[in-house]
């Protein structure tokens, strides 16, 4: 492991500080994880992953849907020797800070050694597993005892190591913060069926490795609860089913009104257990697919205050700050990558959760062209979810490039950036300039290349970019989006 220069700890350093990046949360896609005191209460929710619609989120979902049916096909089938194997590669995953832990070393509560051992036993005595009931990881809160919260996310972070190694290394790359060849740890290998090590680069704090998680798929809690299953649908299901059958813990009212027996009544007939569950959900599968229904409406992602907070950080961000940096950067060569890391934490802060993962310089074309700053596309509502939806623009990835110009940029640029569009990567972009003499002629440009069908392309200046901070400032989101909306317009109609 790489010796690194000693820094002073602080109560809770987080990354962002250990590496002096200047950034505040909301500028950044990551967790700004604490590095020198401990873990943060947040989870990776397997569930939350399968309903989220960008392309990161959906090879991760894959990779832990096969992994999770193998491991429980091979115990159906009785391979104990194949089922342990997978299951040993689930070691303690510390590089993310994520969980209950306290103190300087954070340990995770992952699988590994006698515990693979016990959750192999736990899975195989399972009835939901021996009957194949058991679809998901996420199934294992409701109906498999020893697998809680903080173990289903230690064993999604394993499956989807790989996955954080490549989104670590590009948030790495994005703002340049060093990285060391170390060994990566089990990574699970979906086409061979198995675990490989290699040394990869990344980041070290205190000696330690760091994996980077996207803030967009951090949670509190998983989504699903055994307690909440338990209270809210199975006991509401066993209190009509007595009414219905008229049963002697109905109760009457003096006036003849008949009510449904307590809930406290009720549990102490049916206690809240694991195998309970099963036993009911196997019963009455339709309460389990009511309860996985209820889970179908539009999933929160976290908030950069919430995770301010955690740190014991301000949680308000200052976007007053954000705009007047822009007076402190000149226009021209010398001062064009300290307005490229602006705009990059600018239009984060503008636009999460809508679009995320900014990357820099992203290598299209065998690497002969490069995108300034590319996002992916994550909108579930709104202006970037109505590109693809509404008006037939593809869009998986949006394209920026950042012109530090004194002047104006004009045909060169704007074709720089239309020649970067693609029906796989998106045909729409912005072109970000600190200011535009002759604005109307410029767009007339964008609109003539719309309409030779080379792409969409929307310019956004200085001015532009703070009203849209203002707008994100005041949460006033549906202006942000109507601001959008008119600028797309001007190339359409």
């Amino acid at each position: 492991m790489p010796k690194l220069i000693a820094r002073s700890h602080n109560n809770r350093q987080t990354f962002s500080e250990y590496f002096h990046l200047g950034k505040q949360q909301h500028e950044l896609d990551f967790v700004d994880i604490p590095i020198n005191n401990g873990d943060i209460s947040l989870f990776i929710d397997p569930y939350a992953l399968s309903k989220r619609n960008d392309r990161w989120s959906i090879e991760c979902h894959n990779f832990i849907v096969s992994f999770f049916q193998r491991v429980v096909d091979l115990i159906r089938a009785g391979q104990e020797r194949d089922a342990k194997y997978m299951l040993s590669g689930l070691k303690e995953p510390n590089q993310t800070r994520f969980g209950l832990s306290v103190g300087k070393l954070a340990r995770g509560r992952g699988v590994s050694g006698s515990q693979a051992e016990a959750l192999y036993e736990v899975l195989a005595e399972s009835s939901a597993v021996k009957t194949g009931f058991l679809k998901d990881l996420e199934e294992c809160e409701l109906l498999i005892d020893g697998i809680g919260t903080d173990k289903i996310s230690d064993i999604t972070t394993n499956i989807i190591r790989g996955k954080l190694i490549e989104y670590t290394q590009n948030q790495c790359s994005l703002w340049d913060v060093p990285m060391h060849d170390i060994p990566s740890g089990q990574i699970w290998d979906q086409i061979e069926n198995r675990w490989l090590s290699t040394y990869v680069p990344l980041p070290v704090c205190y000696e330690k490795s760091v994996l980077l998680v996207p803030k967009a798929i951090a949670r509190f809690s998983l989504e699903f609860s055994h307690q909440e299953y338990y209270q809210h649908f199975v006991l509401n299901f066993i209190q009509e089913e007595h009414m219905s059958a008229g049963s002697s813990l109905v109760r009457v009212l003096k006036d003849g009104t008949r009510r449904p027996p307590t809930k406290k009544a009720l549990k102490k007939l049916h206690p809240n257990s694991k195998q309970f569950l099963y036993s009911f959900s196997k019963d009455h599968p339709e309460v389990l697919k009511q309860y996985r229904q209820s889970k179908t409406y539009k999933l929160s992602e976290i908030e950069s205050e919430d995770i301010n907070e955690l740190n014991k950080k301000r949680p308000e961000f200052d976007y007053d700050g954000l705009k007047a940096a822009f007076a402190k950067i000149n226009s021209g060569d010398a001062d064009a990558d300290k307005y490229h890391n602006h705009m990059v934490g600018a239009l984060s802060a503008i636009f999460y959760p809508t679009l995320i993962s900014p990357k820099k310089e992203q290598p299209i074309h065998g690497g002969r062209k490069k995108i300034d700053i590319s996002f992916e596309n994550a909108a579930k509502d709104g202006f970037f979810w109505t590109l693809p939806q509404n008006k037939q623009v593809p869009s998986s990835y949006i394209f920026i490039e950042c012109k530090n110009y004194s002047s104006d940029p004009a045909n060169p640029e704007l074709d720089q950036l239309s020649g970067r569009f693609s029906t796989n990567r998106g045909k729409f972009g912005f072109l970000v300039c600190r200011r535009l003499s002759n604005k109307p002629r410029f767009i007339q440009r964008c609109k003539d290349t719309a309409q030779d069908g080379r792409g969409f392309i929307v310019v956004l200046d200085d001015s532009d970019i703070k009203k849209l901070l203002d707008f994100r400032k005041n949460n006033r989101i549906r202006e942000l989006n109507d601001f959008l909306e008119t600028e797309f317009k001007k190339l359409v109609m």
